[in-house]
């Protein structure tokens, strides 16, 4: 196949900013516990890995002070905001934990989960308790990857309107739904 004459109407994107056009997942508070005191991180970087058991892949930046709780404890849950706690998780990504107790300076609650020590966010519309199950690329990536063992979501929320974050300060909502035929999820489980 040969290439088109010079019709190219592109720009060249900065590679900082490739992210926004990748990134999909809903952005979520990682909350932990560390010496009994628990914090809050707003994160988007996360993927989905396995269906059974759930396995979410994450990055956790080491200078973050939630990497050494998520790292020391080995668990977390994954609160998921919806559009209405926008300005919260904002606020929350721009102090640290280590000097700030999260969750009072911003009006949040926190609630026993019943697997893990780490709270769930009680104004998330979903929250899944997590288990680090692999830390093979921790010291290389900061990868952490999580078994969720545990989840939870608010039946008052019937259109989650997840927060979606695009780089630089920019955020989408999740919107317009669709339902289309497709395979069971556990077409996906068996060997090919």
């Amino acid at each position: 196949m040969k290439t088109q004459p010079k019709r190219f109407t592109k720009k060249e994107l900065p590679l900082e900013q490739v992210y926004g056009l990748l990134e999909s997942g809903p952005v979520v508070l990682l909350s932990t516990a560390r010496a009994g005191r628990f914090n809050i991180m707003p994160m988007s970087w996360h993927l989905m890995m396995e269906f059974t058991p759930p396995l979410v892949g994450c990055v956790v930046s080491g200078a973050n002070y939630s990497f050494e709780s998520l790292r020391k404890s080995g668990e977390c849950v994954l609160n998921i905001p919806a559009e209405n706690l926008l300005k919260k998780v904002t606020a929350c990504g721009n102090v640290s934990g280590e000097s700030v107790d999260k969750f009072e300076k911003f009006g949040l609650t926190p609630l026993a989960a019943t697997l893990v020590k780490a709270p769930l966010v009680a104004e998330c519309c979903a929250n899944l308790e997590c288990r680090v199950a692999d830390r093979t690329l921790v010291s290389k990536y900061n990868f952490f990857v999580l078994e969720i063992v545990k989840a939870w979501v608010d039946a008052r929320y019937k259109q989650r309107r997840t927060i979606h974050h695009e780089g630089e300060g920019h955020f989408m909502f999740a919107g317009h739904r669709m339902k289309m035929a497709t395979p069971k999820t556990s077409v996906f489980t068996q060997k090919d």
